[in-house]
């Protein structure tokens, strides 16, 4: 497993990354987002790759405290370690800081399995039937 800075190369396959988390864990509607996310010049955003195949990605965020950014796990690598391996290099970029977190209800015990704990919840804050649980990890 190999964690590399995120390129522009890598911009199809992070939405493709996306797609395949829609909609069970991501609205719809974040697409838009989650694509002007991955502008140009995007800094500190990492891909995870396994076999030279990208099949995971997240960010960190530095902004009055760590934010876990974009953290997307390619459904066909779940079971094999890859969640766990990019929260292991959360926790080590993080250093022992809070970092925040906003999940959807459905990502959120994902999280839970590594210390977060809700601090706040907004029915359909995602879009509707998408809530989103903020969290401190």
């Amino acid at each position: 497993m190999i964690f590399a800075l995120y390129t522009q190369a890598h911009r199809e396959l992070c939405l493709c990354l996306f797609d395949a988390n829609c909609p069970e864990f991501f609205a719809p509607n974040e697409r838009a987002e989650y694509e002007a996310f991955l502008a140009p010049g995007l800094e500190g955003y990492l891909v995870c790759i396994v076999d030279d195949e990208v099949v995971g990605a997240f960010g960190m965020h530095d902004a009055e405290g760590y934010c876990l950014r974009w953290i997307l796990i390619d459904p066909a690598a779940r079971g094999r370690g890859v969640g766990s391996a990019m929260m292991t290099r959360v926790l080590e970029i993080g250093d022992g800081r809070a970092i925040s977190v906003a999940a959807s209800h459905k990502s959120a015990p994902f999280f839970a399995r590594f210390g977060a704990r809700v601090v706040e919840e907004t029915p359909d804050g995602w879009g509707p039937g998408m809530h989103r649980v903020d969290m401190e990890l």
